[in-house]
């Protein structure tokens, strides 16, 4: 009973402590995944000799990561024009409401939808983006915060593992904790290399088939398709949705939509039932239910950034899970056929 009480409150305050740290720890765990792109990077170039040599560690440190938020700033303004325009022209789309409202009145010769008029007509489109906008901002304006934690890491780096062995003098404790640091790593790595390649390639191609379908702003789309594509089960079916529902009122017809639907439904099927799966196979060991339930949890604290961390969160909790006998049966609980 004692310790049942415990571990309520103990999850009381780490849960607390998750809503109302949100400023703060969401561009800390931000600077870990930069942290570890970086290191990934040193790691490949360390394989060419000359760079190992002869390339100071610091420099290795700081070209890429550099690079990638120079990608990341490029990437993130003309994601803001794009949704800078597409809110200007929303006005224009906004007419085509009650002629898609007509059409679907005179070819199903029901007024049902009528019912619904007023809720379409109010419909504000133009303010989800703005809030999209908003979003992308608050992100663009924590970037300093996030390269401060970032440096700081990476200061921590070099000292880490000798601070580690002082802690845990017995090297079979040292060896079992080293085991879960590198399953981590090797898990959180292939986890996000095959999904941001997964999620490129359904991004490219769907950004060819809206190109070609003629909708505005196409690689704001695609974009916001590659990046929903990182959220398990319901992130594809939104990236289909969006753009659909967004060709529907461009157009006011129903054959670009249901082209736009189709089409990227498919990318989304062919990539995400059978390419994805043999690329990435059995490598996270996380059952579909606990993958949802983390989905819903981590979205409900984090919102949409809860809910591309909530694979990789819950990678790690099952993998430390695993290697502590008290809390192995969560482990298999948390695993897809209860092997760890």
């Amino acid at each position: 009973m004692k310790n049942t009480a415990y571990f309520f409150i103990a999850a009381t305050g780490v849960i607390l402590t998750l809503l109302y740290g949100k400023s703060l720890l969401v561009p800390f765990i931000f600077a870990l995944l930069l942290w570890f792109l970086v290191r990934k990077i040193r790691q490949l170039l360390d394989k060419v000799s000359f760079i190992k040599k002869h390339i100071p560690a610091r420099l290795k440190n700081l070209f890429p990561a550099l690079i990638i938020l120079g990608i990341i700033s490029f990437v993130a303004k003309i994601l803001l024009t794009n949704i800078n325009n597409l809110a200007q022209s929303y006005p224009i789309y906004a007419g085509n409401v009650e002629m898609v409202i007509t059409k679907i009145n005179e070819t199903f010769g029901i007024n049902i939808i009528e019912n619904f008029k007023d809720q379409l007509v109010d419909f504000d489109f133009a303010k989800i983006l703005k809030n999209l906008f908003q979003s992308i901002t608050e992100l663009l304006s924590n970037t300093f915060l996030i390269i401060i934690f970032a440096l700081f890491i990476f200061l921590e780096e070099s000292n880490f593992g000798n601070k580690l062995k002082n802690i845990f003098i017995d090297k079979e404790k040292y060896d079992s904790l080293d085991g879960v640091l590198g399953n981590i790593e090797k898990s959180i790595a292939n986890y996000i290399g095959i999904k941001t390649l997964v999620s490129f390639t359904t991004g490219v191609i769907s950004y060819i088939a809206l190109l070609f379908i003629g909708i505005d702003s196409p690689l704001f789309w695609a974009f916001l398709i590659f990046i929903l594509n990182f959220i398990p089960t319901i992130g594809s079916m939104i990236a289909t949705l969006f753009p659909a529902v967004f060709c529907l009122l461009q157009f006011g017809e129903f054959t670009p939509s249901l082209l736009v639907f189709f089409i990227v439904g498919s990318i989304q099927v062919v990539i995400g039932n059978v390419l994805e799966p043999k690329i990435m196979g059995n490598t996270l060991n996380i059952s579909p239910l606990v993958a949802i339930t983390s989905l819903l949890v981590w979205g409900t604290i984090w919102g949409v950034t809860g809910m591309l961390l909530s694979i990789p969160i819950t990678v790690c909790i099952v993998i430390v899970c695993s290697h502590f006998e008290n809390t192995k049966a969560v482990a298999i609980l948390l695993s897809e056929k209860g092997k760890i």
